[in-house]
């Protein structure tokens, strides 16, 4: 599998592969004819002080040289373009993959290992492939073409090699079959140290807060440690096969001289043939060792294809909707524009009918058997305990996780009648975390819609109470925020990822407990503006203040629906609601003390 795979992204780079394979052939043929026209040299020219012919057979000799020269330059350009275009395109392939598969199969892999495998991994693979169109082709060849010469010259000097040889290969074979298990271990290592690293990073301040540093050193140290043993122990591998081989080829050699010197002395062979066997003998003695680095090279490239592969692999659509008898349509693999997906979502009406969820890998249901409905334009707040599945909830309706059982209709159809694109392109979604890129506030924000214009950037900005802040900024709209937003408090990062959901003039409004780093004030500000607009609104919250203004309230415990109504209608028949009121006023009078 890993072969084809590599031959598949190499597909495109056949004629730079052709052209680097042609030359490094030429060069080949240069390396073991010179061999023979060495020993002619010897035999007609410099024993018999023939000065002519060792001119002659020279001569020859140093334009094969540079014919041998100029081809392996070249060789080296198109085998650079090949391994540079192969790891270009499966690097994009990777990462294109991972933008379209399901939320769930994206989880399983954590975001050291992706980035060890786009990184690390596609450069190993790039590596082996420059250094097999360069050297590691040829070095089998010139092993075999040595070997098949060196009989022809005399088979009885060659049959030493005859023996050596082949018990080296199979030694060497069995050296890569472990090597390929040492290094895909070293590998995860580098996932390891990589993981440990990126949440130093991620919570740096975090750490400084609770004076951790000496403690996260000391994770860093023992992951460092760990990859540093295993790197050691597989390069051990190739550092001790390649001084045996090289000791047993030359010990080789040693025999060959002492064979061919007795019988050059009782006349039974020429010198030049003596000098032709054993210049074949230390070109496979080169060949072993450039095969021998090969271990490393290959090993490595072969168990970070394999990791490759897991990501290429990985199933587009997400899970399978199991059936459960209600009409659920075609499944996002289903082309955009195809004839039987519905037009975009108009309205933006959300029912949900006996929905059950659960995550990949676990065995309690996140949410069970969840029945409710939220009319077109209306303001829906969802409130519950940490855990009660709120989250869960809200990505379900644009598909980045798919139900388990039940079914979740918009405006009347069920969401796998949509085409996934338009679906959730009618939605606005912003998530607990308020998630910004590097760059300008003008470049976050037209991640809603690539072609709103400044006018509508700003009036979206109004609506999400954050239009003043950014004017008031050096460069406005073009001020770089810096990564994650870094240079924004909590607030202004809650407000401008609101600002870039209103962009997109959604017809199902997506917010995943946004407002909390806002004052009271400034989200009934916000909400007043969300009420204006002519969208279905999602509201996760934990204050009382927003559920006062919603049309229905759904209030969640344990996965379930405990009880859905107005806050009038609630305060009546809700205990568990009267509670969080009650608790919240009482917190509210201490505020205020």
């Amino acid at each position: 599998m890993e072969v084809r795979t590599v031959f598949r992204f190499l597909q495109p780079y056949r004629r730079s592969m052709t052209a680097a394979i042609i030359l490094m052939l030429v060069e080949l043929v240069v390396e073991l004819w010179h061999p023979l026209l060495l020993a002619r040299m010897i035999d007609e020219g410099i024993v018999p002080h023939d000065f002519g012919q060792v001119l002659k057979w020279g001569g020859l000799m140093i334009g094969l040289a540079l014919l041998g020269f100029i081809s392996g330059i070249i060789n080296t350009f198109y085998a650079a373009d090949a391994s540079q275009g192969f790891a270009h395109d499966i690097r994009q392939a990777m990462f294109t993959r991972l933008q379209t598969v399901s939320y769930a199969a994206f989880g399983r892999f954590p975001a050291s290992t992706l980035i060890t495998r786009l990184t690390s991994d596609v450069t190993q693979t790039q590596l082996a492939v420059f250094l097999g169109l360069r050297v590691f082709l040829r070095s089998p060849l010139v092993m075999i073409g040595a070997l098949v010469l060196a009989v022809s010259v005399n088979a009885k000097l060659a049959l030493l090699l005859l023996v050596v040889t082949p018990l080296l290969i199979v030694l060497l074979g069995l050296a890569m079959k472990r090597g390929f298990l040492l290094f895909r271990a070293v590998q995860e290592r580098l996932d390891r140290m990589n993981g440990t690293l990126l949440e130093n990073l991620k919570g740096i301040r975090l750490i400084r807060a609770f004076v951790r540093g000496e403690h996260e050193k000391g994770r860093f140290a023992e992951a460092n440690s760990d990859l540093a043993a295993k790197t050691t122990a597989a390069l051990r591998l190739s550092e001790t096969m390649i001084p045996c081989v090289l000791l047993v080829m030359n010990l080789s050699v040693l025999v060959l001289l002492w064979v061919g010197s007795a019988e050059i002395g009782r006349g039974t062979v020429n010198v030049g043939e003596v000098v032709a066997v054993v210049n074949y003998a230390t070109r496979i003695t080169g060949a072993f060792g450039i095969i021998s680095m090969m271990i490393t090279s290959l090993s490595r490239a072969r168990a970070a294809v394999t990791r490759m592969e897991e990501v290429l692999r990985t199933e587009e659509r997400p899970e399978a909707v199991p059936d459960n008898g209600a009409d659920q349509g075609p499944r996002e693999g289903r082309e955009p524009g195809s004839a039987d997906a519905r037009e975009p979502v108009t309205a933006g009406a959300v029912e949900f009918d006996g929905v059950t969820f659960r995550y990949p890998g676990t065995a309690a249901p996140v949410l069970e058997s969840l029945t409710f409905r939220v009319g077109a334009g209306q303001l829906a707040v969802i409130l519950g305990a940490t855990g009660s599945g709120k989250t869960s909830l809200l990505q379900l309706v644009p598909r980045l996780y798919e139900a388990e059982g039940g079914a979740i209709r918009i405006d009347g159809e069920d969401v796998h009648r949509y085409d996934p694109e338009s679906l959730r392109r009618a939605i606005g979604y912003v998530p607990q975390e308020a998630l910004l890129f590097g760059g300008s506030v003008r470049e976050n924000l037209v991640w809603g819609r690539e072609d709103a214009s400044l006018e509508e950037m700003e009036e979206a900005a109004r609506r999400a109470q954050i239009h003043q802040t950014i004017a008031d900024m050096p460069e406005g709209y073009d001020t770089v925020i810096g990564q994650k937003g870094s240079t924004l408090s909590g607030g202004q990062k809650q407000r401008l990822s609101i600002a870039r959901a209103l962009l997109r003039r959604p017809k199902l409004l997506l917010l995943d407990d946004c407002t909390s780093a806002l004052d009271a004030r400034t989200e009934a500000r916000l909400l007043c503006e969300l009420r204006a607009m002519s969208c279905t609104i999602l509201l996760v919250t934990q204050k009382i203040t927003a559920a006062q203004q919603a049309d229905t309230i759904l209030l969640l415990e344990d996965g379930k629906l405990l009880a859905q109504g107005s806050h009038e209608e609630l305060l009546e028949n809700s205990d568990l609601y009267r509670s969080i009121v009650q608790s919240q006023a009482r917190e509210e009078r201490v505020g205020h003390a």
